[in-house]
């Protein structure tokens, strides 16, 4: 079969340039016909050949469009054809995996096979996976020039096999920006940047691909330094991809206030935004509660022609919405959107069960099933974290199993998470730690860490000790395992407990994450921690407290001394408790606010029982709805009671 190739034709080299380096830059279109044509002779009138050009466009044309049927239908009413015909054809064929056999059938009966038809062949079975036959028929191949090798190194890179492409790459004689490339990435990818950073420095030209790899590596491994000086040292243009790296990269790197920094940057350089970047700009906007940035990037989607019926700009703009405490605009706009798939059913229904309205998240997903849209296990964390918030047990536990009986959805390690919490909250502690013992794979640090909160709100000082030692196995270096753990001892008054654990956490360097709240006030962002010292309206934002303290004891309200974690005086508790970040944060916002407006607060850790209790007194005195979002949930405090019903 290899021997009918003529390497005697240079003049056809030039049509399979566009593929080097892009082992599925050549496979475009799908297939829809076993039919195959007969090779037809080689001589035809006159006429015949003049029409070969533009019928090979109509058949690329339909081939790019996937109407294989058409582009046979064009190749049998075709009385003269040449290769070009030919590889056409072929490209269509060798995009469906499930034809690959009538695509070598198709390739057997070209009459005259080029360089072209090989690399659609060879890319055909590195695109299904099939190396054993890829590299029999790269190594049988009578001709190979920079793009078979190119497809070959660039396909092990993707497997991470490395060791492959190595040997392919020091092999090849005439390498390119596109075989580094493959190899600096497919380092990138392997999670080799010692390797991978020797590769782009030896390179003999680094294009933006290699550059924007490097930066995508480092951002990965938490290298933020390191991604932000090989950003800087760039000597080509930056294109998206690489915009799009460093902005993705600070938002998972908690940097996203830099990443939202960046992409004004971007911006003023006349750099368009597309979906993917948009969806980790809004990301940055969630995680920071910046409301106003998510504004701006909404108007950005509806004044560009493709972005504004974007499904995944859409979506993330819901989510958006969903986490800044704007269930109202993530509602309108997912009404309005034309299509959505389950990412954007998902996002919707995720926001509804933050917000603690369980009925409206159940509905929604029984409306997603009759909209014959399949949910996934995304969409099961958010219906049982919707009967979480809810305290709906019984309701739970039935989605839990209708997931698999009728879903045919695994249970994740996520949705056992949920179920512990349901039931913990519940105070079925008990059946939880059975849950736990149940799974069907090893449990993970977040299971136990959840059965320790339960263990916190229902005081069990024993099931808690368990919880907390299996946590700190899973992991050593986890805060919050030693800091409920006290936290248990302290509401038993085991004063020594307490000092042992923070003694042991010590010794294990162990630093507890400092809790603070936040709120916006005239686009200013104003931070508070617990006893704060620093913000310069302390001292009116004391006396507030001091004015509502008053008037929420003759409404009844005892603080929780329970909550004031430390081993002094009940006067000096009384006053820790009144100092926490969430009440200093409410307090300026009933200073700085217009009376009766909403106040909207934010928390990094979970909102502590006498401020929720306390708030619930704030927003009846004050007469305005109070929000606080912290990191489970959403409370909305109003006449004197919370969204959540006291079930947190």
């Amino acid at each position: 079969m290899l021997s009918r190739f003529n390497i005697h034709q240079p003049w056809k080299v030039r049509f399979f340039s566009r593929s080097i380096g892009n082992p599925d830059a050549i496979l475009v279109g799908s297939c829809s016909s076993s039919s195959l044509p007969s090779p037809e002779p080689s001589t035809k009138p006159s006429s015949d050949q003049n029409q070969i050009f533009p019928l090979n466009k109509l058949i690329a044309r339909h081939v790019h469009s996937g109407d294989i049927d058409g582009a046979l239908r064009v190749f049998h009413g075709m009385g003269a054809k040449n290769t070009v015909t030919w590889n056409s054809l072929l490209v269509g064929f060798c995009k469906d995996p499930s034809r690959t056999k009538e695509a070598h059938q198709l390739f057997d009966e070209i009459p005259e096979p080029d360089a072209f038809s090989y690399n659609i062949m060879l890319s055909c079975h590195v695109r299904n996976g099939n190396f054993e036959k890829a590299q029999s028929f790269f190594d049988q191949a009578p001709f190979k020039d920079s793009a078979s090798w190119n497809t070959m190194i660039t396909g092990y890179a993707r497997r991470k096999e490395m060791e492959k492409a190595r040997e392919l790459f020091y092999a090849m004689k005439d390498k390119n920006e596109f075989s580094w490339n493959a190899m600096i990435s497919g380092y990138v990818e392997s999670g080799d940047l010692e390797t991978a950073s020797r590769f782009f420095k030896e390179a003999p030209v680094r294009g933006v691909v290699a550059w924007t790899a490097m930066i995508t590596g480092y951002m990965k491994a938490n290298k933020v330094e390191l991604a932000e000086a090989v950003f800087k040292d760039m000597t080509v243009n930056k294109n998206l991809v690489t915009w799009n790296a460093m902005i993705s990269g600070y938002v998972e790197n908690s940097r996203a206030e830099d990443g939202l920094k960046l992409f004004k940057a971007m911006l003023e350089e006349g750099t368009r935004p597309n979906s993917s970047g948009l969806s980790s700009v809004l990301l940055g906007c969630s995680e920071l509660s910046a409301l106003r940035f998510g504004r701006q990037v909404h108007q950005i989607v509806c004044k560009s022609s493709t972005l504004c019926n974007d499904i995944t700009a859409l979506t993330s703009l819901v989510s958006m919405y969903c986490k800044c405490g704007e269930l109202g605009d993530a509602w309108k706009l997912f009404q309005r959107m034309k299509m959505r798939d389950v990412v954007a059913w998902n996002a919707m229904i995720s926001g509804y069960a933050q917000h603690g309205k369980a009925e409206k998240a159940l509905s929604l997903f029984s409306e997603m099933r009759v909209n014959k849209t399949r949910p996934d296990w995304i969409t099961f964390v958010a219906v049982l974290l919707a009967c979480n918030h809810a305290g709906l047990v019984d309701t739970g536990m039935e989605y839990f199993d209708s997931m698999v009986r009728d879903y045919r959805v695994e249970p994740r390690p996520d949705h056992y998470t949920c179920m512990v919490d349901l039931l913990g909250r519940a105070g079925k502690l008990e059946e939880a730690l059975e849950l736990i013992k149940s799974m069907p794979f090893k449990p993970h640090a977040a299971v136990f860490g959840t059965l320790l909160g339960a263990c916190r709100v229902h005081k069990n000082v024993e099931l808690g000790e368990l919880a907390a030692e299996k946590l700190l196995e899973l992991d050593p270096r986890n805060a919050a395992g030693y800091v409920q753990l006290a936290n248990i001892y302290a509401s038993r008054n085991r004063w020594e407990d307490v000092a042992r654990v923070r003694k042991r956490m010590k010794q294990s360097n162990v630093v507890k994450v400092p809790g603070y709240s936040w709120i916006e006030i005239r686009n200013k962002v104003h931070h508070f921690r617990s006893s704060d010292r620093i913000h310069p309206d302390l001292d009116a934002i004391h006396k507030k407290l001091k004015e509502l303290e008053k008037k929420m004891r003759l409404a009844g309200y005892k603080p929780e001394l329970e909550f004031a974690l430390h081993d002094v005086e009940e006067e000096q508790k009384e006053k820790l408790l009144l100092w926490h970040s969430e009440k200093l944060a409410v307090a300026y916002g009933c200073l700085k606010l217009p009376e009766g407006s909403r106040i909207q607060v934010f928390k990094n850790l979970r909102i502590c029982g006498d401020c929720h209790k306390a708030i619930e007194f704030m927003s009846e005195i004050e007469r305005r709805e109070i929000v606080v979002r912290d990191t489970t949930r959403f409370h909305h405090f109003k006449d004197g009671s919370c969204s959540c019903g006291g079930y947190w």
